[in-house]
């Protein structure tokens, strides 16, 4: 089953087992449905599904201020760039509505553009730099164990928080992998288990890192693999433990931005961990970053490898 239709299908079955729950969002019940994104959504008894023109500011507005009377909703967006116009919502807006403790749930989840060949709309997909803003719970779904694990954990539970699905990810096939490991909050997942290296991914970047993971199975490297899918506040231990255990970190993230979700997590290891090498696998901003061009991270698999064996 593809990526956006195994969603698709997880969200649906949420949102139709929640009473008086309130989906909004652009076409999400005609037209293309956001690319198939929110096709077929159904709610609960008493619920509603709303087609709303294009006013983001409003929308975060209208979640938050069903959240205050009681009401739970879900705004899907189809860009995350668009969440940029409800910047003073997010902050102000929601600094006052957590004081509040509600008990109803609003989500955003929104699509992140990464692609690429888009221009200056695609600049912008660093899910960490909306959750830093103003310390907003985050998620982001990069294959079946996450999706199913935050969507059941997340989607419709009290309190405010926003998801992002890769666009990238769309058209291709679910990743069904084992885990070994996952965090009450759902931000940290552990995938496998190694004694020689340990691979963290950040952003949506797992599915080259579990791409590195099996290429180095391949040549007798057995690594540990993680992925980290949130930026608010998060427990190393878990990882740095197995820093010590490997010696060997590898960090991929493929946010395109300044404010790289991995870097307190390079601190921590540096202060804590005897590393005998090092790899950090980030976007790289060239001259032609405002224009359209890929947003897939070139990665050199055999480099990679090449510079782990000796060590080990």
């Amino acid at each position: 089953m593809k990526y956006v239709e195994y969603i698709n299908e997880l969200i649906g079955k949420k949102t139709s087992e929640t009473e008086k729950l309130v989906l909004f969002g652009q076409n999400i019940a005609a037209g293309s449905c956001l690319s198939g994104f929110t096709k077929n959504l159904k709610v609960g008894e008493g619920g509603f599904i709303i087609n709303t023109p294009n006013s983001e500011n409003t929308l975060t507005g209208l979640g938050f201020g069903l959240m205050l009377s009681g009401v739970s909703s879900i705004f899907f967006m189809k860009q995350q760039d668009f969440l940029l116009l409800g910047i003073d919502q997010l902050v102000n807006t929601y600094n006052f509505i957590r004081r509040k403790n509600p008990t109803a749930s609003f989500t955003i989840v929104f699509i992140v553009v990464d692609v690429g060949y888009q221009g200056m709309q695609s600049s912008l997909n660093n899910f960490g730099d909306f959750c830093s803003m103003a310390r907003i719970p985050g998620f982001t779904i990069t294959n079946k164990v996450d999706a199913e694990e935050i969507i059941n954990a997340h989607l419709v539970s009290p309190g405010f928080r926003i998801i992002g699905v890769s666009q990238r990810l769309f058209g291709q096939e679910i990743l069904d992998v084992g885990k070994s490991y996952s965090n009450n909050e759902k931000t940290l997942f552990q995938y496998a288990e190694g004694d020689k290296a340990t691979v963290v991914c950040f952003n949506l970047a797992f599915p080259y890192g579990l791409e590195l993971h099996n290429k180095l199975k391949e040549k007798g490297i057995d690594s540990s693999l993680f992925s980290v899918n949130a930026v608010t506040p998060i427990e190393w231990s878990r990882i740095i433990e197995n820093v010590k255990k490997t010696k060997n970190l590898v960090i991929i993230d493929d946010s395109k931005s300044e404010n790289f979700s991995c870097d307190n997590l390079i601190i921590n290891a540096l202060e804590q961990c005897q590393i005998d090498n090092k790899i950090i696998i980030k976007k790289e901003f060239r001259e032609d970053w405002l224009f359209p061009n890929s947003e897939e991270l070139q990665i050199n698999y055999n480099d990679i490898i090449n510079r782990l064996s000796p060590k080990l």
